[in-house]
């Protein structure tokens, strides 16, 4: 926390503003949106719950091909799903590790040649580091299929100077209570199309009919954030340059003081800006990533293993994947290392004494 969360949560309970609506919900959307430079932002309870209301808004349905990063947290491809479309999972490009645009042009050419063109592309920038736009949104355009940017990971992230989540059709970021800023849940959707923002706000108030009593022509949903986690939020986005600023150091002392030890680090591409939300590398062949998580747990140290790649989860066996091997290599060779903004010196200097010790070992 910043410090000044609980000055604006005690405003909230003054004015009895505890309801999904309030002053603080429209401050803090209007601060997104002009973090992003985006004309329209809606908060909602979560990334989930945004990448939801982004495909109602384009509207995909049932039997619909939705075209996704195969290395990605779960909550990317739920979503989809929800809607009874069909996703269509794409590997990862090497550097980065985000989706692969010579397999997505495959993939939407090979849907198209069965008369199925693909109603939408979510590309998900991992960890923080932006995707290659500039090649996705060339397909986008070319073949007329909208993006909705899972930028669940990468707030204050940019690609060309361009903030992640403005790219596309629609963005959507996280404040979940692991990610760079947090509201303990919740997300915001971006968008400079007034009509899909205004459709996504409707429906995630239950879809209720502006008369003077309780009136739905759609389906909606109870996923509008709280005016409450909003006062949280506000007080979140007065520090986000500081938070990445820490990261970003965070990343160089690692690849500074034990890159030696890794087959390679999570790349940003040159002139790009990734709030290095985790810092995420992949170990040589003959070291296991559990093996280091193991021993950093025995001094207090927590890491973690990258995603199972979404075409390899038992629960989405049957849907289409182009696939070149990369989030299958990832996974298996690839580690978060402890990557927090409030992270001081005396804990880098713990953490690099720590993996120090266990490759000297």
């Amino acid at each position: 926390m910043s410090g000044n969360e609980l000055e604006y949560i005690k405003d909230v309970f003054k004015d009895n503003w505890i309801a999904p609506i309030g002053p603080h919900l429209t401050m803090f959307e209007d601060i997104v949106k002009k973090y992003t430079n985006s004309k329209y932002a809606v908060a909602v309870t979560s990334c989930t719950a945004g990448i939801h209301l982004a495909l109602r808004a384009l509207r995909v349905k049932e039997g619909d091909y939705v075209l996704c990063s195969s290395l990605t947290f779960v909550a990317t491809v739920n979503p989809i799903l929800y809607c009874g479309a069909e996703p269509i999972f794409v590997d990862s490009e090497e550097g980065s590790w985000n989706m692969d645009p010579i397999l997505l042009e495959e993939a939407i050419l090979n849907s198209t040649a069965l008369g199925k063109k693909p109603k939408a592309i979510i590309p998900v920038h991992i960890f923080g580091v932006p995707c290659n736009m500039d090649a996705i949104k060339k397909l986008s355009d070319e073949y007329d299929i909208p993006i909705i940017e899972d930028a669940a990971e990468s707030l204050g992230s940019t690609f060309n100077d361009k903030h992640t989540g403005t790219f596309g059709s629609i963005g959507v970021y996280s404040f979940n209570g692991n990610k760079l800023l947090s509201t303990s849940g919740g997300g915001v959707v971006v968008t400079n199309n007034k009509e899909h923002a205004e459709y996504m706000k409707h429906l995630s108030t239950q879809a209720k009919e502006n008369r003077p009593y309780y009136y739905h022509t759609d389906i909606g949903y109870n996923y509008r954030m709280s005016n409450v986690l909003a006062a949280i939020g506000v007080a979140q986005m007065e520090v986000i340059e500081e938070r990445i600023k820490r990261t970003r150091e965070v990343n160089k002392i690692y690849q500074k003081e034990v890159g030696k030890f890794f087959y390679s680090f999570q790349e940003e591409r040159s002139g790009d800006r990734s709030n290095m939300w985790l810092t995420c590398a992949l170990m040589n062949g003959e070291d296991k990533p559990e093996d280091l998580i193991e021993h950093l747990s025995k001094d207090n140290i927590e890491a973690r293993r990258i995603w199972k790649p979404m075409h390899e989860q038992p629960v989405m066996q049957g849907y289409k994947k182009y696939i070149n091997g990369n989030s299958s290599l990832i996974f298996l060779q690839g580690i978060c290392l402890p990557s927090g903004s409030d992270l001081t010196k005396a804990d880098m200097k713990r953490i690099i004494k720590s993996i120090k010790t266990f490759f000297n070992k």
